[in-house]
């Protein structure tokens, strides 16, 4: 059996990871479910490394799980111990040198979702839509109840590896999610990191949405994604 560290997004917290957890728990894996100091502004990318370090305490080989804005800072602790696997879930890809606040306009992100929103014909002020459009519409309502402050400071500083860390990386892409559309991830993780994403439905959040579904791609890689 596995140990799944989950690794959350900006202004998020462990409850995201809730119905995951439990699936994989229910399947006989190890979870720690990571609470970062995302309303805290003396933490930067550092800290949030220090965080995972801290939870994933003595206990070997670790898979790392990052979704969204995780994906800065789970390559980090990639540098500072040995971990088995790193899963990019709907994750922001980050070069060497880039400021979280940059990634953005370097990836072209203003009109991908330009494009997308008009695709969608969303109300801008509507971000259920946005985020969570397939996920069930209690769930949905309750995320927003989870929503936390999220300080500025982590994205204000360059990303500090000058490479991507050694360690096996697979990529699984959401691919109705409305906030960071497929086909924009689908350029970026080719062009960052060489590799093509597996694809399973959801949005934003797919481990609200569609944890079964995660959980099964999650165990299929650790036969297949740890070469």
């Amino acid at each position: 059996m596995a140990l799944f560290v989950l690794i959350p997004g900006a202004a998020a917290g462990p409850w995201y990871w809730h119905l995951l957890s439990a699936e994989l728990h229910e399947r006989g894996h190890d979870v720690v479910a990571v609470d970062l100091p995302c309303d805290d502004d003396t933490a930067g990318l550092a800290e949030y490394a220090d965080t995972v370090v801290e939870a994933v305490g003595d206990r070997a080989d670790p898979v790392l799980v990052a979704h969204s804005f995780g994906g800065f800072t789970a390559p980090l602790v990639c540098d500072r111990m040995p971990v088995a696997l790193l899963v990019m879930l709907q994750a922001q890809v980050p070069a060497p040198g880039e400021t979280p606040g940059e990634w953005w306009g370097n990836t072209g992100y203003p009109q991908a979702r330009q494009a997308q929103d008009a695709r969608d014909g969303r109300d801008p002020d509507d971000e259920i839509a946005l985020f969570f459009q397939d996920t069930p519409p209690a769930l949905a309502a309750e995320a927003g109840t989870h929503t936390r402050a999220q300080s500025a400071t982590p994205f204000l500083a360059p990303w500090p590896l000058s490479a991507w860390p050694d360690v096996p990386t697979r990529f699984l892409l959401a691919r109705d999610d409305r906030f960071l559309p497929a086909a924009y991830l689908r350029r970026i993780v080719r062009d960052r990191l060489g590799i093509t994403p597996d694809e399973m439905p959801g949005d934003h959040c797919p481990m609200l949405g569609h944890p079964v579904e995660l959980a099964d791609h999650l165990e299929a890689y650790l036969t297949t994604g740890l070469r």
